[in-house]
C-alpha cells in the first residue's frame, strides 16, 4: 500500500511513522508513506497557501490553487483509490472504515489547517471525508497519523500474528475481553482459572462472554 499525505507541517508526521509497527511495515516493503509539503506547490509570494475568506469572518482558509496543484501533481504519478480530507465534519472514523481502507492500494490524504479548505476542493477533488471525533484539532496531521496507523496495522504481514488484529476491540462490534500475563498471582490477585485450563473452546467462550459483558457495560450502543 502507498499513502501520500499533503500537509503544511510535514514535520509533525515524522515521528509517528518512524517507529514501532509503522516502521516495521515500511521496512518490510508492505507500506509506503510519503509526506508532501503543500508550500512547494504554491505560486504565491512567501510560499503563501492561505487567505482571508470571502464574506468576512475570523480565520484563514487554505487556497484552492496550491492544494489542486499538489493533488494533480501526485495524481499524475499515482492512481489513488481515495482522496481523503481529514475534517471535523467528516464521517466518524471507526474500525469498519479502517478495514475498508486497508484493502485499498493507494490513498491520498489532505490535512486541513486554519479555518479549513476552499469548498471547491471538497466538491471536485475529495472522494471521502473523515473525522476522528467530535472535536477540533489545530490541523489534520494528528488525525492522519491516527488513521494511517489504524489502516497500516491491518495490512497482511505487518503484525507478527495476523490473527491479533481480528481480536481487537470493535472488529465484531464488541470491546476486547480482559487480558492477563505472568505472574499467575500478584499480591493475592489471581488470573482466572479458565485461562490456565488449556481448554481453548471454553477459553474462547469465556472471552466472548467477557466481551459481551464489557460492551454492554461500557458501550451499549455497539450492541
Amino acid at each position: 500500500m502507498r499513502i501520500d499525505i499533503i500537509s503544511v507541517l510535514p514535520e509533525l508526521l515524522e515521528s509517528p511513522f518512524a517507529h514501532s509497527i509503522m516502521k516495521r511495515a515500511q521496512d518490510k516493503g508492505l507500506l509506503e508513506v510519503h509526506v508532501h509539503q503543500l508550500r512547494e506547490y504554491t505560486t504565491y509570494k512567501h510560499n503563501q497557501v492561505d487567505d482571508y475568506q470571502f464574506g468576512g469572518g475570523a480565520g484563514m482558509v487554505m487556497m484552492i490553487e496550491p492544494v489542486v496543484n499538489a493533488i494533480e501533481a501526485l495524481q499524475a504519478k499515482v492512481q489513488y483509490d481515495e482522496v481523503i480530507f481529514l475534517t471535523p465534519d467528516g464521517e466518524t472514523f471507526n474500525q469498519k472504515i479502517a478495514n475498508q481502507l486497508s484493502l485499498k492500494g493507494n490513498l491520498l490524504f489532505l490535512c486541513g489547517h486554519y479555518k479549513g479548505i476552499d469548498q471547491r476542493i471538497r466538491d471536485h477533488f475529495i472522494t471521502r471525508e473523515i473525522s476522528i471525533g467530535d472535536f477540533v484539532l489545530s490541523g489534520g496531521e494528528l488525525a492522519a497519523a491516527v488513521v494511517v496507523d489504524a489502516i497500516g496495522r491491518l495490512i497482511p504481514g505487518v503484525l507478527n500474528d495476523e490473527t491479533s488484529a481480528l481480536l481487537d476491540s470493535f472488529q465484531d462490534n464488541l470491546l476486547a475481553p480482559p487480558v492477563y500475563t505472568r505472574p499467575v498471582e500478584y499480591r493475592g490477585w489471581k488470573v482466572p482459572d479458565i485461562l490456565l485450563s488449556g481448554d481453548h473452546k471454553k477459553i474462547d467462550e469465556w472471552r466472548h462472554n467477557q466481551s459481551v459483558d464489557r460492551t454492554r457495560e461500557r458501550r451499549p450502543d455497539l450492541l
